[in-house]
């Protein structure tokens, strides 16, 4: 299944933040969760995870990728998807260490 939506997004993944407090993001595939401090998204080029306070989804189109947030933005980091198993964690025991 998620070679079928990898096949579907053809835009390319990029980031645009405005004065970290206004986020869009293309080549998103799936939001796997969110929360006011931390949003974790699949994207073309692995594992997004953005923290901040006071975030908020505006827009969530997966049809075209496209994914706009809002709020302070202290950091952005990619993971690779499949590296979790490598180090026997899974993504939540990562973020949550």
């Amino acid at each position: 299944m998620p070679e079928e939506r990898k096949q579907k997004s053809a835009s390319g993944h990029a980031i645009n933040l405005i004065r970290r407090e206004s986020m869009t993001a293309t080549g998103v595939l799936d939001v796997i969760s969110f929360d006011e401090e931390t949003i974790i998204a699949e994207t073309e080029l692995g594992m997004l995870i953005i923290r901040g306070i006071n975030l908020h989804v505006n827009r969530l189109n997966l049809e075209n990728g496209e994914l706009a947030i809002t709020g302070e933005v202290s950091g952005i980091t990619y993971e690779d998807p499949n590296g979790y198993a490598k180090g026997g964690k899974s993504l939540l025991g990562k973020l949550f260490r």
